[in-house]
């Protein structure tokens, strides 16, 4: 079972960029499908992106164009490069993994993944 830990998130201006990482301990990295989600407050934890065991990328579609994410299973770590932030980008950042098994396409669901880390604040002032 693999261990995930969150790192990156900060306090940040509309318009600026941050680059959240997680990295992955005890298991075999390269076989998991790896995603991110956003909680905000008060609200449920919603689909940001997800990435494949090869490396397939899917997004939700408030963040395609400014999110990017990508794996480097060298270093175990799944990253989430965030430009052009907004303000309702603010959210705990949640990295999640699921080994393999299904479509990336379907993989928008929280439950699907089996998991998570402890989450990362991000904060997009105005």
């Amino acid at each position: 079972q693999v261990q995930l830990v969150e790192s990156g998130g900060g306090l940040v201006q509309a318009g600026d960029s941050l680059r959240l990482s997680c990295a992955a301990s005890g298991g075999t990295f390269r076989r998991y499908h790896m995603g991110w989600f956003r909680q905000a407050p008060g609200k449920e934890r919603d689909f940001v992106a997800a990435i494949s065991d090869d490396s397939t990328p899917n997004y939700a579609d408030s963040v395609k164009g400014r999110f990017t994410i990508s794996r480097d299973n060298a270093q175990n770590t799944v990253f989430l490069q965030m430009n052009s932030l907004k303000p309702e980008d603010t959210a705990i950042y949640y990295c999640a993994a699921r080994f393999g098994g299904m479509p990336i396409q379907l993989l928008t669901v929280a439950r699907y993944f089996t998991t998570w880390g402890q989450g990362t604040q991000v904060t997009v002032s105005s």
